[in-house]
């Protein structure tokens, strides 16, 4: 690459591993999962590949990789692992894992001074909640948790640690999210939170399960019996105790940190950040002028923030990049989807389960899906290039009906395999959203759940949660024009502007190439999947 283009790379080291390559004109990202196939998967080599092919260049084209990581301190630049890739150290950089971050919340808003504040279940340093003022000019840290109080009295550890008690991996708070509307918080126990000035002090002295267990014995409260998954009361209440407490501590926190910088915008960042119902009571405060959240707020972002990071230590330029659409994997020609439709082994094809199917190309594929949908199919949705956050967003989608629960059940049934207590999510055209939903900011990332307006509810009845709240995807045309040109074809036949829209998975990471596509379409039960503008229909 010529010397007077920058190409910064980015890598975490972590769970969720992943890579990213930015230059002055492309962003590509990509989680390491994706490609192994291994759920939260550590790891980036796969990764840096695939951004490195996507972008036509060679690692000697690099100019800058940053690196990040978890654990005491960040990763020097022996344990990136890069040595025996003949990287130069001279070209390696480590980034706080709490900073990285902060540079997905601010670079990607749309807002030139912020409040940064960053939550998760732990980074380096002790680190789980620190919070930044963030202008054109950088992100100056002002303060987080003390140093010697345990990562288990965090926000973020304390949630997995009572994810791990319901028995689910700690990477599965939004269980315990879905979960907890169910349930009664039990206003009669005791806080789990103190926030003084911008400053968390938890009630856990243990991290993951063990950590509820001595906090039940301690305080003599019953959280009931481990590993209960939604199917005890005890442990459904501790859910909404749970929710109940971090939403509390989430909004005195925010309050806290822009008093503390004077700065009413709001970005948030970390795992936390994916908690949606927490996200929309935080945004209403009367102190949060405006709220950002990045898609890939969690781990999954990592990758992006180092890159980002490395640019400004590269360039001397703070980049600015408002984001309105996740969209950071690569397109793939029609010859790549026919390579996969016909078999051939270079599309990588691995069919777990082998069945016969037909496919044809499509003069409109979105009206096409949006009929089928209309007619009670459940449908597999592969346009562009993939999301790097954990919610689908149109590009690797599964999309239903959302009139009915007939539709939702079925989901559960026969092709996710779901706890029956999660919800599913509505896509609506963001033309529309303020009418279907008590919302008026955009929500393009599903990162908010407002409440669905009472005379809409019985419309959507398969997205409408038990607590009549909604996790939604407003759909701009411009940002992501085949996704919404279903919506506004579906909105024609139905007189509804919402879609049900979930991930292309079936208990795996979501798909990326168009052959994991065709083999979750095999190894499920979808009635019919769009890949580009090819129909697939089981024969």
């Amino acid at each position: 690459m010529s010397k007077d283009i920058p190409c910064v790379v980015g890598l975490n080291l972590g769970h969720d591993g992943g890579a990213a390559l930015i230059t002055d004109t492309t962003m590509i990202a990509i989680g390491e999962e994706r490609l192994n196939r291994t759920r939260y998967s550590p790891g980036w080599e796969a990764a840096l590949l695939y951004c490195l092919r996507t972008a036509g260049l060679r690692l000697d084209d690099i100019d800058l990789v940053a690196v990040s990581g978890i654990g005491h301190h960040p990763p020097t630049r022996a344990e990136t692992g890069l040595a025996h890739l003949g990287v130069d150290t001279a070209r390696i950089v480590s980034v706080d894992h709490h900073l990285s971050h902060g540079y997905t919340a601010y670079c990607l808003s749309p807002y030139e001074t912020a409040t940064v504040l960053v939550v998760d279940g732990g980074g380096n340093n002790n680190d789980t909640e620190t919070y930044y003022a963030a202008t054109a000019e950088g992100i100056a840290r002002l303060g987080g948790n003390p140093p010697g109080r345990p990562r288990a009295g965090g926000i973020g550890a304390t949630y997995e640690a009572f994810t791990n008690h319901l028995g689910w991996h700690e990477q599965e708070a939004g269980k315990t999210m879905a979960l907890a509307s169910y349930g009664d918080p039990a206003d009669h126990w005791a806080p789990l939170f103190e926030v003084t000035g911008a400053t968390v002090h938890g009630s856990l002295t243990r991290t993951h399960a063990p950590g509820v267990a001595e906090l039940a014995e301690r305080t003599g409260y019953d959280f009931g019996p481990p590993d209960s998954r939604g199917d005890h009361p005890l442990g459904i209440n501790a859910a909404a105790y749970v929710q109940n407490q971090t939403e509390r501590a989430l909004c005195a926190l925010a309050e806290q940190a822009i008093a503390a910088t004077g700065m009413g915008n709001l970005c948030l960042a970390g795992g936390v950040a994916l908690n949606c119902v927490a996200a929309d009571k935080i945004r209403r405060l009367d102190a949060v002028a405006g709220y950002f959240a990045p898609p890939a707020s969690s781990d999954r972002g990592q990758a992006l923030g180092c890159a980002l990071y490395g640019w400004h230590q590269l360039t001397g330029d703070l980049p600015r990049r408002p984001l309105h659409h996740d969209y950071f994997g690569r397109t793939y020609t029609d010859t790549e989807i026919e390579q996969a439709l016909t078999r051939d082994p270079r599309s990588g094809l691995v069919e777990r389960r082998r069945t016969s199917f037909r496919w044809r190309r499509e003069s409109d594929i979105a009206a096409t899906a949006a009929q089928m949908i209309a007619d009670g199919k459940i449908i597999g949705w592969f346009q562009g290039g993939a999301e790097l956050g954990p919610r689908a967003l149109g590009g690797r989608s599964i999309l239903a009906d959302p009139r009915t629960t007939i539709s939702s059940d079925a989901l559960n049934r026969r092709i996710k395999h779901r706890e029956p207590f999660r919800p599913f999510a509505p896509a609506v055209l963001a033309s529309h959203a303020h009418d279907w939903f008590d919302l008026d900011v955009p929500s393009p990332f599903m990162l908010l759940a407002p409440p669905v307006r009472p005379e809409n509810a019985d419309k959507i009845a398969s997205v409408v949660h038990v607590d009549q709240t909604a996790r939604v995807q407003t759909v701009d045309p411009p940002a992501a024009p085949a996704f919404a040109t279903l919506i506004e074809r579906f909105h024609e036949i139905t007189g509804v502007p919402v879609v049900l829209n979930t991930s292309f998975n079936d208990r795996e990471p979501i798909v990326e190439t168009p052959a994991h596509a065709l083999a979750t379409f095999q190894a499920c039960d979808l009635d019919a999947a769009c890949i580009g503008g090819f129909l697939v229909e089981r024969a």
